[in-house]
């Protein structure tokens, strides 16, 4: 992994719903303007498997989650018709399941702090509660609550990677070494030179 932070990677992917509501170009503006550069991108039907593989859960996880589930239901009386770990894998096959049903754009982004820009820009998980002002707050109206009531993944946009050792290991579900593109944008001098030479004619 890449320590200098002028450096740093993140992983984002544009969701099914972002695709058909057209907001690629909207929402990597809103990215780029930061200063971060953009390395990797291309537009991909996902396979379950890399799905899967993105998402990265143990039994210990769906156990977790499933119980949770089974703990709703029974509050709710609701029948309890299978075991915890499995409401738990439900949970991720419903994300697979949205992942899979149209179009993606994974990208890459890089620049100084590039995960926590990210992250800020995109917004909470939940739409409802996003701040205004970002991609998840400004875009869309799903919430927990109905999508739970629909048995179906949160419609929220955007994935983006929480931490360094997560986003590289995204990257390297989705994108080849030879995908990424090593170059300089003059935006590059403004942000990160030192001195600032050069400008005054």
């Amino acid at each position: 992994m890449n320590e200098n932070p002028k450096k740093q990677r993140t992983f984002v992917i544009l969701k099914p719903d972002a695709i058909q509501r057209s907001l690629i170009g909207e929402t990597i503006k809103r990215i780029e303007r930061t200063g971060l550069k953009m390395v990797a991108l291309k537009m991909i039907m996902a396979t379950e498997d890399q799905c899967w593989k993105h998402y990265n859960k143990d039994e210990e996880w769906f156990l977790k989650k499933g119980q949770m589930v089974v703990d709703n239901r029974q509050k709710a009386g609701l029948p309890i018709e299978k075991e915890a770990v499995e409401y738990g894998r439900d949970i991720i096959g419903a994300l697979v399941k949205f992942m899979t049903c149209g179009p993606i754009v994974p990208m890459i982004f890089e620049g100084n702090q590039a995960i926590a820009i990210v992250k800020k820009i995109v917004g909470g998980t939940e739409p409802t509660t996003s701040d205004v002002g970002t991609i998840r707050g400004d875009f869309t109206l799903d919430s927990y609550e109905l999508s739970n009531l629909d048995q179906r993944a949160v419609r929220n946009l955007v994935h983006c990677s929480d931490l360094p050792e997560e986003a590289e290991r995204e990257i390297s579900i989705w994108f080849d070494k030879s995908e990424t593109i090593a170059y300089r944008l003059i935006a590059e001098q403004i942000l990160y030179d030192v001195n600032l030479d050069g400008y005054k004619e």
